[in-house]
């Protein structure tokens, strides 16, 4: 990937750009729609790539309850800019934020589990996750029978 691209943490300045490539997305039913209102809520966890002032992609790490675990979300790359390693790259930059936090493991819920296995990730009964992070997926409308999410988990 080239030198111009720059991966840093979001900034107030980028919540609209992140809203819209997320949203672009959710429509599709490929990720969970997300408002205005929770991104400026979970900014903290967001990293962001940009080239200037455009943003290519970005993606969030939270925390999960109580337990030492993350859940990478909002993976996000505009459609020209796929297959140049910014998805990877966001990834990464949340794993290494992981670590830095002292998680134990990292999951995400996803479409494209060959995407997350390349990374390090192994799949797991989404039943073995904590009940709480059930409380997102309610507000999805795949929510419970037409769900086709894979869970993946990669210990740190």
């Amino acid at each position: 990937m080239s030198n111009k691209f720059l991966i840093t943490k979001a900034s107030l300045k980028d919540v609209s750009q992140i809203y819209k490539l997320i949203n672009f997305y959710a429509k599709k039913n490929l990720m969970l729609e997300r408002s205005l209102n929770q991104i400026y809520e979970n900014l903290r966890d967001f990293w962001i790539c940009k080239n200037k002032d455009t943003l290519l992609g970005c993606c969030a790490l939270h925390i999960v309850g109580w337990r030492n675990l993350g859940e990478i979300r909002s993976l996000a790359v505009k459609p020209r800019f796929k297959k140049r390693g910014i998805g990877s790259r966001l990834v990464e930059m949340c794993l290494q934020e992981a670590k830095q936090l002292q998680l134990d493991e990292v999951f995400v819920l996803t479409f494209v589990p060959n995407f997350f296995e390349k990374l390090g990730f192994r799949r797991i009964k989404k039943e073995k996750l904590p009940h709480k992070i059930w409380s997102e997926c309610i507000n999805c409308p795949l929510f419970p029978d037409k769900c086709k999410e894979v869970a993946l988990i990669k210990k740190l």
